[in-house]
């Protein structure tokens, strides 16, 4: 069982009171029909705002996972539109790609660190790909690590780091750029329930700063936040609830 109180007294950056009204990824009636016949979604239509916090929740199988996939573009859905940040990213004519991955920083259950580099270089690998300044990497690298609360371990190796300290640095990774978009895919999947919870106080931290899509099977985390929380089953959007709990 997790100590909330821990969490709700944990110092927050300032927050955002007011979301913008802008839209930053809207479904509009997306199917997802595998070649096999297996359809992973049925007509699913949502609209998330700008720096808006949404779970994601559903059983294996209920489609949670395509639907991350399809914003960021690594599946192509059988029919409806698909709209990230004003770009219409289901039309035949789309062709920033690049672009569009770049808004986005993704956390992933298994880390996906790489082992021969140590925490400054994993965070800023994808900055050095974007060819920016040394004095910029090296900023918001600190500014990242301060964060996640990894200064002082910034030159340290993936071997030397706990499942937990691997995560802050995935965090960490995933908003280097000025990314608009966190997509959260399962992230305190592999961790317990303390680790989780520290996990968590990060992304309160980022709250109202970023959209955040985060997908997850774990009912506390989702109880504790009282977050808008999607609930998929079966390939559909069953109840999209404000300020909602793990129903399912």
């Amino acid at each position: 069982m997790w100590d909330s109180s821990n969490f709700n007294n944990a110092q927050q950056l300032p927050q955002i009171l007011f979301y913008n009204e802008c839209i930053m990824i809207s479904f509009q009636n997306v199917s997802m029909q595998f070649p096999m016949g297996n359809a992973a979604l049925r007509n699913v239509s949502f609209e998330i705002k700008e720096n808006e916090f949404v779970f994601l929740v559903g059983p294996s199988g209920a489609g949670k996972t395509t639907i991350l996939k399809l914003i960021l573009k690594q599946l192509t859905p059988s029919a409806g539109t698909i709209l990230v940040n004003n770009m219409e990213i289901t039309s035949p004519d789309f062709n920033q790609t690049e672009d569009l991955r770049r808004m986005m920083g993704v956390v992933f259950q298994d880390f996906k660190i790489l082992s021969d580099k140590n925490v400054f270089e994993n965070i800023a690998m994808s900055l050095r790909i974007q060819s920016v300044s040394r004095s910029q990497i090296e900023s918001e690298v600190q500014e990242a690590l301060d964060l996640v609360g990894l200064k002082h371990k910034e030159q340290a190796f993936p071997a030397q780091m706990s499942a937990g300290e691997l995560q802050r640095i995935a965090i960490a990774r995933a908003i280097v750029g000025n990314r608009d978009i966190i997509v959260a895919d399962e992230p305190t999947g592999n961790l317990d329930p303390k680790t989780s919870w520290e996990i968590m106080k990060i992304f309160k931290k980022l709250e109202g700063k970023k959209t955040i899509l985060f997908a997850t099977h774990n009912s506390d985390i989702v109880n504790g936040m009282r977050k808008r929380v999607f609930v998929m089953k079966e390939g559909e959007l069953k109840k999209d609830i404000k300020k909602g709990g793990y129903d399912l």
